[in-house]
């Protein structure tokens, strides 16, 4: 594969395993007005997109009030809940050190908040040098698919976009690499299928991190 001046990950089932947090704080809204028939499959199909967004899927919901409201409700209770349910696969941390031992600089981009990313690392105890750059979903005004997360990170990590891989579990991810033509690598932890992404442009789809060093 080629060599690239930075890897940059998506958060939520690339990296880390928050999905039971996530089914926990979807079902709290989802429960509270009525939507109780909504299976914890579905919740994790949308992991990756916006909050509205993934509410709007789930319930059909269109007014932009409402799911704002929703996003308020869900965000209040992961503040209570998403930092200590959340853990990062078995190879992260190896393959993260690993990349930056060889000089690569590392980067998230996720529609999940910075802020609670930043969390669960300082949850979990990891050092805060290994990341270089995290932009969440508070510091763009355009959320994947749009590529404004992943161009941003990439100029502050002083790379060019072809200097750059991204790397990431969904077709959301996929669109996002494309739009800021970037290369992309699907690490197929979550709900997203080989054929699933076979349509979008990769250089490399693989089940685990782990691959990045093969």
């Amino acid at each position: 594969m080629k060599q690239y001046k930075a890897y940059i990950f998506d958060f939520d089932y690339t990296l880390a395993d928050s999905g039971d947090a996530i089914v926990m704080c979807f079902r709290h809204v989802l429960d509270a007005h009525g939507y109780t028939d909504i299976t914890d499959e579905a919740i994790r199909r949308t992991i990756g997109k916006t909050l509205e967004q993934s509410f709007g899927i789930l319930t059909g919901e269109t007014n932009a009030d409402v799911l704002a409201f929703w996003k308020k409700e869900y965000v209040k209770k992961a503040d209570g809940c998403m930092t200590e349910n959340t853990v990062l696969f078995p190879e992260t941390l190896y393959v993260l050190r690993s990349l930056k031992s060889k000089g690569i600089k590392i980067g998230i981009v996720s529609t999940k908040y910075r802020y609670r990313i930043e969390g669960i690392f300082r949850y979990l105890n990891v050092e805060t040098d290994l990341v270089d750059i995290i932009v969440g979903g508070e510091d763009v005004e355009s959320a994947k698919p749009s590529p404004e997360g992943l161009l941003k990170a990439i100029k502050q990590l002083d790379c060019a976009p072809e200097e750059a891989l991204y790397l990431g579990d969904s077709t959301v991810d996929a669109e996002t690499a494309l739009n800021a033509a970037v290369d992309f690598f699907a690490i197929l932890h979550g709900m997203t299928t080989d054929d699933e992404i076979q349509p979008y442009p990769h250089v490399g789809i693989g089940s685990d991190l782990n691959i990045l060093l093969s």
